[in-house]
């Protein structure tokens, strides 16, 4: 890894105009449907060395035209694990990665679309609201990425605007081209420099995920600037890979090659040619097909990668690297080739498939009908599943399904609801925003209590175990949030002086922040291997009424965990209580594979009777 040697680019893009969500979901494998679906994934890298910038790029375009298939939509073909897929075989292999998304949308980030819209809001270290699939990458790299790797054209615009406004064109009329692109490639390039390893020195590859299709408008501006940005910074510093769907269709089966064949010609016609195809398939292509598509899409045989179905998601990079993909990026990027060191990751791959022993868990959300919306959940309770030597099924619960006024409206669905709840070994509450389904989350936090079945509440799930302590141990009868009872009596969970009223961008607690713990001698303490203090993530508004704690601790709801002040609850705990824990911060996003998060192993292993061992 020469200091002088150039950055290398990989990017990813792909996707369709109009999105299924929820098909993008049952193939990530991690919705309510997704134990009738076999797990997708995949995600290119980018490779950076220290001065200058190499760009691998991977990029998957479909078209309205050819969109739709018995499932929905072409979308979730798995870019993000293709881009983070092959970012763990090149740093397997000994080279420092970085990773960038850029999703075309006029937002300046994610942090105010709702979950059914995009999925999960991903939070970084630094505040930054970002697309879920910076969490993919995080979590296969093991990376700690900034606001600026998720590039959006909200964050493009502005940038620009405000570079006219000072004055900084001087004079000159301000355009798509080239102001608009050389902005998207100079902020690829500032950003690629930044170390995410904890290493001084910038990383070698870069990979960048490209949102969107060529056919969009919010698109064009993107692919122009990387059509660019190959001859800027040299045709051997970058790699585009195109993710493609091979459907099949009729009753005979047949796999079909031309929506490939299209989307390769609209690239090409935009001024870019992959330089590999990965090609999506639910079973494995036959070596005609193979053939046909490197004839017609202008692609080396050797070049052409088959992503099909595969058992867990940990898998993809192992496929990738039985194709050779890792070996033909590195002749493109004209990178020596080393046999990376797979052995950890393979055994992980693996053992998912052979443990048989269950743990379930009920995920009581607001959310549920779209599984993405808690993807770092479910990723957090698979890495504490593995580590507990446990085969992980989560039970999706609609908390409003819990609720007395279902009961009255839809008997079944509630019955129904609440047997999935007592049927878990353990009951998961996460975050989640607005008044719909909390009573439900209430409710739920009220029955783990009394009955003694393992409890983790994150965000939300802390404040509505507050309200039910409030309510059923301190007889605060009318003990809610201001969140949802603006004028409520006898406030539990309260506004954050600090908060905006009026701007929703942007404004909540944010990003990392410090626990310190009030005792060692309590279980989420032991859980972090008995460390004073913690940094951990959070988004919220809304936080535990200071004025109340003294009454909750009194009656035995224990804040072990508070900030630096010591005024804001962080982590609440019942002693009495096999294992009730509730945190005010996301711990779900900083979980690992080989590093699950604490307070979910605790639940995981709880669930399991092995907390005590």
């Amino acid at each position: 890894m020469n200091s002088k040697a150039p950055m290398k680019y990989i990017v990813v893009s792909g996707g369709t105009a109009a999105q299924d969500s929820r098909t993008k979901s049952i193939e990530r494998g991690v919705g309510p449907a997704a134990s009738r679906a076999s797990v997708h994934a995949y995600m290119p890298p980018l490779r950076t060395r220290s001065r200058n910038l190499h760009a691998l790029i991977a990029s998957s375009f479909s078209r309205k035209t050819f969109s739709k298939r018995n499932t929905g939509v072409v979308s979730g073909l798995g870019k993000g694990v293709t881009a983070s897929s092959i970012g763990v075989l090149l740093r397997a292999g000994g080279w420092r990665v970085t990773s960038i998304k850029i999703d075309p949308y006029i937002n300046i980030d994610a942090g105010t679309m709702s979950p059914f819209e995009h999925g999960e809001v991903f939070v970084l270290d630094d505040g930054g609201e970002a697309d879920l699939d910076l969490g993919n990458y995080e979590r296969f790299v093991d990376s700690t990425l900034t606001r600026d790797h998720n590039i959006t054209t909200g964050k493009i615009y502005q940038s620009v605007i405000a570079k006219e406004r000072k004055g900084e064109y001087l004079g000159k009329t301000v355009q798509v081209i080239p102001h608009v692109t050389d902005e998207i490639q100079e902020w690829i390039e500032r950003v690629a420099q930044i170390s995410v390893d904890g290493q001084p020195d910038p990383p070698d590859v870069c990979i960048i995920e490209l949102g969107g299709t060529v056919g969009d408008i919010e698109s064009m501006p993107f692919i122009e600037a990387l059509r660019q940005f190959q001859f800027r910074v040299g045709t051997e510093n970058f790699c585009l890979i195109h993710v493609s769907l091979v459907p099949v269709v009729g009753a005979v089966g047949e796999q079909k090659t031309k929506p490939t064949q299209h989307s390769i010609q609209a690239l090409r016609s935009a001024g870019l040619s992959p330089h590999m195809l990965a090609c999506r398939s639910k079973h494995p292509l036959e070596q005609s097909v193979m053939d046909k598509l490197a004839l017609f899409c202008h692609v080396n045989p050797k070049c052409i990668i088959n992503l099909c179905d595969v058992s867990n998601i940990w898998h993809v990079p192992l496929v990738m690297l039985e194709q050779d993909a890792l070996r033909n990026i590195m002749s493109q990027l004209q990178l020596p080739y080393a046999d990376p060191d797979m052995q950890q990751w393979e055994y992980r791959a693996k053992k998912w498939d052979a443990v048989t022993t269950p743990v379930t868990i009920a995920l009581v959300g607001k959310y549920t009908g779209l599984g993405d919306s808690y993807l770092s959940v479910t990723k957090a309770l698979m890495h504490s599943a593995i580590a507990s030597d446990r085969k992980l099924n989560i039970v999706w619960v609609e908390a409003g399904m819990l609720e007395d006024a279902t009961q009255a409206e839809d008997p079944a669905a509630h019955a129904d609801a609440w047997a999935k709840v007592r049927s878990a070994d353990g009951v998961l509450v996460p975050g989640g925003f607005g008044e719909r389904g909390t009573e439900g989350k209430i409710l739920t936090a009220k029955y783990a209590r009394e009955n003694k079945v393992p409890f983790l509440g994150i965000c939300l799930g802390m404040q509505a175990a507050v309200i039910e302590f409030a309510r059923n141990v301190l007889g605060i009868k009318h003990a809610h949030s201001t969140e949802m009872v603006p004028n409520c009596p006898d406030p539990a969970v309260v506004f954050m002086p600090e908060g905006s009223t009026t701007h929703m961008g942007g404004t909540m607690r944010l990003g990392s922040r410090r626990t310190i713990f009030q005792t060692l001698d309590c279980k989420a303490a032991k859980l972090y291997n008995s460390q004073p203090f913690i940094d951990e993530r959070h988004r919220h508004r809304y936080e535990v009424n200071p004025d109340l704690v003294d009454q909750l601790e009194a009656a035995g709801c224990a804040f072990v965990g508070k900030d630096e002040t010591n005024k804001r609850m962080e982590i609440l705990e019942l002693a009495e209580h096999p294992f009730f824990v509730a945190t005010q911060y996301h711990p779900e996003y900083k979980s690992r594979p080989g590093r699950p998060s604490p307070p979910f192993m605790g639940l995981v292993l709880a669930a399991s009777g092995q907390i005590d061992q």
